[in-house]
């Protein structure tokens, strides 16, 4: 498979069940969970795709846009991220590519005022299903902390 398909597996319709950190980069073990929804569909003729998210917090419902472009020349991708609570705001991009069925994405952005590194993986790809975690580090990428898990059944 090339890198340009690489995400074609999340084409199509998502039940998204959500396991979400309290609390961040603070010690937090306490996790919360709720569900969402995630439509994608790829655009610009297959150099990039686009889903449509409904999340389910606790504390209330927000939409958010994933959008990936893909660099034929590096054979990467960058994913932006874009949602209803920071409407006019995109977050910073993190790139990378699939290697042996697992996709790396790494990037820097700020949380709570302080530079942290990103990392987002994709895993345990199959027809009906898929993994996505986001980890943040406020280190040199030396002590990822998940706190961002999304698994997504078809539906």
């Amino acid at each position: 498979m090339s890198q340009q398909n690489a995400f074609d597996f999340l084409i199509g319709n998502w039940n998204v069940h959500h396991r979400y950190l309290l609390r961040r980069l603070a010690g937090c073990t306490e996790w919360i969970e709720f569900a969402g929804t995630s439509s994608m569909r790829k655009i610009l003729d297959g150099f990039a795709n686009i889903d449509d998210d409904d999340i389910h917090l606790p504390s209330g419902r927000y939409a958010g846009v994933s959008l990936r472009t893909y660099d034929p020349k590096s054979e990467s991708w960058s994913i932006y991220w874009l949602d209803s609570r920071y409407p006019g705001q995109i977050f910073p991009p993190v790139h990378g590519r699939f290697v042996d069925v697992i996709g790396t994405f790494d990037g820097e952005d700020t949380h709570e005022g302080r530079a942290i590194k990103v990392r987002f993986l994709w895993s345990r790809i199959t027809p009906t299903s898929a993994r996505w975690e986001q980890a943040f580090s406020a280190g040199e990428g030396s002590d990822w902390e998940t706190n961002w898990i999304m698994d997504f059944t078809r539906n």
